[in-house]
């Protein structure tokens, strides 16, 4: 495990989106758009987070990791999460984890689910130690490059 952080998580706001959108074409392909973002923010249905790092100056907080939840009738799909690649294995993407999945309950979201890269080794075992389990694969859901996805779903989270 690398070094930890002091982290916090909030709501994401328009003032993260360029530190988002710099996680987002280092981590994510293909990466969402500063408009998609900012039109995600914005939607009543989204639970759209942060992680930043706490700074002891009054510069801003930087922000690394973020990620976004979207009710879907009685469910949640976890659209995107993503941590700065310099911090990760710091425990920020499961603080992310926590956090979505507090919502979910919060929320009386029966279960969440997800898709990913069937190769993103780190991501899968990430999902599967907070209770996501592989449900489907989606052949060549991915484009650049062409990859499958596995479909993963979590335990209930209302019992």
């Amino acid at each position: 495990m690398g070094k930890r952080y002091l982290i916090s998580i909030t709501l994401a706001t328009k003032d993260y989106i360029p530190q988002i959108l710099e996680i987002e074409n280092e981590a994510i392909s293909p990466p969402w758009t500063h408009g998609y973002l900012l039109s995600e923010i914005n939607k009543d249905d989204s639970h759209f987070i942060v992680a930043v790092k706490e700074k002891k100056t009054d510069e801003p907080s930087p922000c690394v990791g973020f990620a976004v939840l979207r009710q879907v009738g009685d469910d949640g799909e976890l659209l995107q999460i993503a941590v700065d690649k310099s911090v990760r294995r710091s425990g920020v993407g499961n603080l992310l984890m926590e956090r979505v999945l507090a919502y979910a309950e919060e929320n009386s979201f029966e279960s969440v689910f997800l898709e990913v890269r069937e190769s993103n080794e780190a991501a899968v075992r990430l999902y599967e130690k907070h209770g996501f389990r592989t449900v489907r694969v989606r052949k060549s859901y991915y484009d650049s490059p062409v990859e499958d996805a596995l479909v993963m779903s979590s335990r209930k989270v209302v019992c």
